[in-house]
C-alpha cells in the first residue's frame, strides 16, 4: 500500500504511533469546525494518475450517464413545503459513473479493501468501526463530470461522504458548501432558499487537487460541485462505508443509479 498512499505523511499503517494519533485528532477538529477535512497528496501522484488512466477507457465507452432534474431533497414532496416554495426549485445534475465491478485492478479498489483505511476513517469520525459495503456495484464508484456538467445542490443521504479526486477539470469542479444549514429538528427551508438564490455569505468553496482525500459531513450541509468547463473531465473516486455490515442496494436502486442491476 505504500506505493498507493503517502504513508510517511499519513501513517495509516502505524495506528499505535503518536503521529497517527495526531493525524486523527487533527481530522476530528477539522470535521467539527468545517464539516469536512482534506488530506492533500494522500494518494501518491503516480497511483492517482494510474487510477485515472485505468478508468478512462471504460469511462469513455461503458459508463452510465445519469442526467436528472431534481430538487435538493430528491423527492417530489417534502413535509412542510409547498411545491412553489423556493427551496423546492429544480436544478440539473449530470454525471458519468463506473461501478466497482468495472474497476478490477484499479488502485482505488486496493485502497478500499485495505482494512487500515476503514479503521482510520472510523477513528476520524469517532466511531468504533466502519463496515465495507457488500454491494458489488456501489461499494466504490468513479464518477466523471464533463464540459458543462455539474453535481448540483443537494443534501447527502449518508452521514459522511469519502472521496479522492483522481483528475481535476481545466476549470470549475470546486466543492461549494454551506455547513450545518439544517438539523434533524429544524429543516431551515428559508435558509435553503437563500443558498439557492446565491444570497448566503457563509457558503464556502474548496478547490481540491488530484490525490486529495476528502471526508465530508454532507447530511446537513447543502453542497454541490461547480459546473465543469474545458475538455479535461473531472474524475473522483467515491468510497462507501457504513455503521453496520451487509449493506446492499436493491435491484431498483441499482437500475436508478447505474442503469443496470446485478442484484
Amino acid at each position: 500500500m505504500k506505493h498507493v498512499i503517502d504513508l510517511e505523511t499519513y501513517p495509516l499503517d502505524r495506528p499505535e504511533s503518536l503521529e497517527y494519533a495526531a493525524l486523527v485528532e487533527s481530522c476530528k477538529e477539522r470535521l467539527a469546525a468545517d464539516g469536512m477535512f482534506e488530506l492533500p497528496g494522500f494518494m501518491r501522484a503516480e497511483a492517482t494518475r494510474a487510477a485515472a488512466d485505468a478508468a478512462k477507457p471504460a469511462m469513455a465507452t461503458e459508463s452510465f450517464r445519469h442526467a436528472r432534474q431534481h430538487n435538493i431533497y430528491f423527492r417530489d414532496t417534502v413535509e412542510g413545503l409547498s411545491d412553489d416554495h423556493p427551496a423546492m426549485a429544480k436544478v440539473e445534475t449530470v454525471n458519468h459513473t463506473l461501478c466497482a465491478d468495472q474497476l478490477a485492478g484499479n488502485p482505488v479498489i486496493d485502497l478500499y479493501e485495505w482494512q487500515p483505511f476503514a479503521d482510520f476513517l472510523a477513528a476520524t469520525m469517532g466511531k468504533d468501526v466502519l463496515y465495507h459495503m457488500e454491494d458489488p456495484m456501489a461499494r466504490v464508484n468513479v464518477q466523471a463530470s464533463r464540459d458543462g456538467e455539474a453535481l448540483n445542490w443537494h443534501f447527502d443521504r449518508s452521514e459522511f461522504t469519502t472521496t479522492i479526486l483522481l483528475q481535476a477539470a481545466d476549470e470549475g469542479g470546486e466543492l461549494e458548501y454551506r455547513k450545518d444549514l439544517r438539523t434533524p429538528e429544524t429543516p431551515n427551508f428559508d435558509g435553503v432558499a437563500a443558498v439557492l438564490r446565491g444570497e448566503d455569505p457563509e457558503v464556502k468553496k474548496a478547490t481540491l487537487k488530484a490525490g486529495a482525500l476528502n471526508v465530508f459531513r454532507g447530511v446537513n450541509t447543502l453542497h454541490r460541485v461547480v459546473r465543469v468547463k474545458g475538455p479535461t473531465e473531472r474524475m473522483v473516486a467515491i468510497f462507501a462505508f457504513f455503521n453496520h455490515p451487509g449493506v446492499v442496494m436493491t435491484a431498483k436502486e441499482q437500475l436508478g443509479f447505474y442503469g443496470r442491476s446485478v442484484a
